[in-house]
């Protein structure tokens, strides 16, 4: 079984389904194809028919879209407790991860991560200043609070014990740390914050991070 990612430093997409695959785990190998590249899509092209990463090979097939990817990982590995085991937990969660996965649009372009923006190390730039960005960080901050405050007694993450919904905003957690957002700002107590400061300490994410800088390194 393989991974195919995006550079580890700029790539969230690809960020989330490496996750998923290693909390249930899955053993895969992962290969980077550089992005940001005139022949970027040829590469990809050669592994998804999106041209896009991330994309899992396994059994003769090819599964396309992280959250397609996170999918099948739950499907797989049921012991592995993906999805919150509480019914309405597990809707919204699944209601989160797709807003995640379909808006946000202001925060994805004001607070992109590219070559200048990785989403590795210390606070490098500042909160841009928009109003629809702004608007999303709103959204965001309630969001979290919403779902820490109902669901979130069982440990620090959305829904208490890890999940799906925190391998998608861990990205917009390092997205917060890079451009030095103050969350108290847009509305929080404190809540989205711990929560924020949660996903940034996962061993996990420390393991991708590791294993960004060692990519960069390497040039």
């Amino acid at each position: 079984m393989k991974l195919v990612i995006g550079d580890p430093a700029y790539s969230t997409w690809s960020l989330r389904p490496w996750l998923v695959l290693k909390r249930c785990g899955a053993v895969f190998e992962t290969e980077i194809v550089r992005l940001n590249r005139d022949d970027t899509h040829a590469a990809l092209r050669k592994y998804s028919p999106s041209g896009k990463a991330p994309v899992l090979m396994v059994e003769g097939e090819v599964i396309w879209d992280s959250l397609a990817i996170s999918v099948w990982c739950a499907e797989q590995h049921p012991d592995a407790k993906l999805w919150p085991s509480d019914a309405k937990a597990r809707w919204l969660a699944r209601s989160a991860v797709c807003e995640m996965h379909s808006a946000f649009m202001a925060l994805r372009t004001h607070m992109g991560m590219g070559p200048d923006h990785p989403m590795i190390g210390d606070a490098r730039a500042e909160t841009p200043d928009d109003p629809a960005l702004a608007a999303d960080l709103r959204r965001m901050v309630e969001l979290w609070r919403d779902m820490r405050g109902r669901f979130g007694a069982d440990g620090p993450y959305m829904f208490g014990a890890w999940s799906i919904a925190d391998a998608f905003f861990t990205p917009v957690a390092a997205r917060m740390r890079h451009f030095q957002v103050d969350l108290a700002a847009f509305g929080d107590d404190g809540t989205a914050a711990a929560y924020r400061d949660a996903l940034l300490n996962d061993p996990l994410f420390l393991e991708w991070t590791a294993m960004a800088q060692a990519d960069l390194n390497a040039g």
